[in-house]
């Protein structure tokens, strides 16, 4: 039994099979990961579902991480709660990313595939029932569970049930796209916490008016997380960084780099921040041959075919900047969509700007994590899109995500920044971006439980 538990769907560890046939546990990273290190393992317990086989053969051979429960949901459920509604309906409901015109359609094949997301919630839930100590704190994350707090309150009224979103929240007349019935559970089961939490007061404000007054007795707070400076630090300072970033200087020279690390999501505008790097080689040619924009793109989500064609429409774009711009010693774009860390982070190092642009996101930590790192100091040009947008706006230079023009003048400007101004808003910005790291990020939201 635990006395602090926490939900989600991606746990903490993984199992792949090594060259020698067993299964090797891999551990990840991440804010969460970071944050529940605060804890004691002894009192803890992190409940995750089986992402891929390894997992469920760990599973089924009785094989575990201490501290970690995962849980082995049919196959069938699985994709049909995580790819059918989490990233195909909550996703693009939140980040307000449907084709109005041809999305959504909520028909038979829907409400199949929402049986299916509160069967997957239900099996959280009666999983954090069962381990869960008289009055424990459960903290559970994402939209991927937002049905979990109102089930899990059912079952075992005496928990200190908080919740988490990680993404925006949808506004009112965007969430109303959904049928009432199928908004209304879903607002039941997030006011089955005692605790709301948000990135962004934009964000919390967004569920507020969706539930309107039903909820009498969730709060509803903020909390942006932040990033952890010396571990972050310690990372981007590795030999394998050192000696990439060395190979990344060879390829930019004496050139200055407009930087941009993002998951081929959708929402993070990638397509947009290039239309807006050529406009800045069309409008200002002065920059030809004397800046590189190192962009990596890692893959996301690519069994969905709107996630594919976004991935090649990025390449094919970046080819055509390439091909309009380049010369033969000058590769206007450097892009990379390759999932590789050691890259990013020594682009990060290496930034003189950093573009963070999305159209509309929970938070969008590389905002932060580029001026924590950045060697020289950077500018960064940030969208109104970003939640990273309410903690850093006063040093960044801000864009509106749609105007790519008014996003090629701000890399302009970012360029020609003063050394000593780009030095005083990193350190600012860096800041500001440390100002809440995961731990203590983790601790508020535990000890707003505790007088729940």
């Amino acid at each position: 039994m635990a006395s602090v538990l926490v939900a989600s769907n991606r746990g903490p560890v993984s199992y792949v099979r090594g060259e020698d046939g067993e299964l090797d546990a891999r551990r990840g990273g991440g804010g969460l990961v970071s944050g529940l290190s605060a804890v004691s393992s002894q009192d803890s317990l992190w409940v995750c579902a089986a992402l891929g086989e390894g997992d469920r053969e760990a599973v089924r051979r009785g094989i575990g991480e201490p501290g970690v429960r995962m849980l082995d949901i049919a196959p069938d459920v699985y994709a049909d709660a995580y790819n059918g509604i989490a990233n195909s309906v909550l996703w693009f409901l939140h980040h307000h990313l449907y084709d109005i015109p041809r999305e959504p359609v909520f028909d038979a094949a829907f409400r199949h595939r929402w049986e299916a997301y509160r069967a997957y919630n239900r099996a959280f839930a009666e999983a954090l029932a069962a381990a869960a100590d008289e009055g424990a704190a459960v903290l559970v994350q994402d939209y991927h569970l937002a049905l979990v707090p109102g089930q899990l309150r059912e079952l075992r009224p005496d928990l200190r049930i908080g919740h988490f979103t990680h993404t925006p929240w949808a506004s009112p007349e965007y969430f109303r796209m959904l049928p009432a019935d199928i908004g209304d559970e879903l607002l039941r089961g997030m006011l089955g916490a005692d605790e709301l939490g948000f990135h962004t007061s934009a964000w919390a404000s967004a569920f507020l008016s969706c539930a309107g007054g039903e909820q009498p007795r969730t709060r509803v707070r903020v909390h942006p997380l932040g990033v952890d400076a010396e571990e972050l630090r310690a990372l981007a300072h590795r030999p394998q960084v050192d000696e990439r970033l060395a190979r990344l200087r060879e390829e930019v020279g004496d050139r200055k780099t407009i930087v941009r690390v993002d998951r081929t999501e959708l929402s993070k505008n990638i397509l947009r921040g290039l239309l807006a790097y050529r406009e800045l080689l069309t409008v200002h040619p002065e920059w030809r041959d004397r800046v590189v924009h190192l962009a990596s793109a890692y893959p996301s989500r690519q069994d969905l075919a709107a996630y594919r064609a976004y991935t090649a429409s990025v390449t094919e774009l970046a080819a055509e900047i390439n091909a309009e711009f380049g010369t033969a010693d000058w590769q206007p774009v450097l892009v990379s969509v390759e999932d590789d860390f050691t890259r990013s982070l020594a682009a990060y190092r290496l930034a003189d700007v950093a573009l963070v642009n999305p159209v509309r996101d929970g938070m969008n930590l590389v905002a932060k994590e580029i001026p924590v790192v950045s060697d020289a100091g950077c500018a960064l040009v940030l969208s109104t899109g970003a939640g990273a947008y309410e903690e850093l706006k006063e040093d960044a230079l801000t864009v509106h995500p749609y105007d790519v023009s008014e996003t090629a003048e701000a890399l302009h400007t970012a360029l020609t920044m003063p050394p000593p101004e780009r030095a005083d808003r990193t350190k600012r910005l860096a800041s500001a971006a440390t100002a809440l790291p995961p731990q203590r990020w983790f601790l508020n939201q535990l000890e707003g439980l505790s007088d729940a």
